[in-house]
This record gives C-alpha cells, sequence and structure tokens, in this order.
C-alpha cells in the first residue's frame, strides 16, 4: 500500500536525513520526503501499514522534534 502525507519538515537537510531513516525500517517497501512540497509518500506492507506509520514517525520526530504528519 502507497500513501500520500502532508508533512511540516524545516529544511531539506532534516528532510532527506527523515528518508533515509524510514527507508531503513523494517515492512517499509519506499518512502520519499519531500521538503519543497512538505509531502511525504510513504509505501508499506499491506497488513503492517499502520504500525509502519506510526513507526516512521517515530522516527521523524527523533531527527527533527518539530515534524508534523496530517494523518
Amino acid at each position: 500500500m502507497q500513501k500520500k502525507f502532508n508533512i511540516e519538515v524545516d529544511c531539506a537537510n532534516c528532510a532527506a536525513k527523515i528518508e533515509n531513516a524510514v527507508k531503513n525500517l523494517p515492512g517499509v517497501v519506499n518512502a520519499s520526503v519531500s521538503f519543497m512540497a512538505q509531502k511525504m509518500v510513504l509505501e508499506a506492507e499491506d497488513a503492517r501499514f499502520d504500525e509502519v506509520l506510526k513507526q516512521a514517525v517515530k522516527a521523524a520526530k527523533k531527527i527533527e522534534p518539530d515534524f508534523e504528519i496530517e494523518l
């Protein structure tokens, strides 16, 4: 399953770090974080999507505490 989310990230460097962190999570097929568009595309296994999304948000907040996602 692939879903697109509106996010709030403060800099391009943080967006790149978040993208790499999310891509390395178990269950993630692919991830893309765009600072310019303020969007995150997450592709993960259907059965674990909600769990993977929670892990992705947690990982993003470790990198940038101000990270916000619209669910």
